[in-house]
């Protein structure tokens, strides 16, 4: 199978499609995910359509239908900003091993390439498909934390990984 699908970025009359992939995302993998369910389902959605215009936020779509996302956004203060973040990845399930992944952050690192030096990301350490996606495109890894995050009463580790589009030697 092949990754059929047309991406672009996500504009603010693509928030309530945008709330119900990212409430989707919550339910399905809370613990991969840094917000809760029940604190974005409270969230009306033109603070969706607000994060969408704040953030560059790319979506892929498949006849008509949202089927994965992921955000770019530079990082604040002048010392900061030559490096971007990215976040939010997500393919629904039914559109998963096709390589929607692959196209989501390779226009995502298209899109960084122009705007920062250097693009981070974090994993939970042991979601290892993500890890060998962002690890084919070029990503390493350059810190773990520990304990994360903790979703009910288990704790997550997280890699912290980047890309830095200047230089294709290892980080630390």
């Amino acid at each position: 199978m092949s990754a059929d699908a047309t991406i672009r970025r996500l504009r603010a009359d693509d928030a309530a499609a945008f709330k119900a992939i990212r409430l989707e995302a919550l339910k399905a993998n809370p613990e991969l995910i840094g917000s809760t369910f029940e604190l974005e389902d409270s969230l009306d959605v033109t603070l969706f359509a607000g994060r969408l215009e704040d953030t560059h936020v790319l979506g892929a779509f498949q006849h008509g239908a949202l089927v994965g996302t992921v955000g770019f956004a530079i990082q604040q203060g002048p010392k900061n900003v030559h490096k971007g973040r990215l976040f939010g990845m997500y393919v629904r399930p039914g559109a998963r091993q096709l390589g929607i992944a692959r196209l989501l952050v390779n226009a995502l690192l298209d899109v960084a390439r122009g705007q920062v030096e250097l693009i981070q990301l974090t994993v939970v350490s042991d979601n290892q498909a993500a890890r060998r996606l962002y690890e084919s495109v070029g990503f390493l890894e350059f810190g773990r934390e520990p304990k994360a995050s903790k979703y009910g009463d288990r704790y997550f580790d997280e890699s912290h990984m980047a890309l830095d589009f200047g230089r294709a030697e290892d980080f630390g």
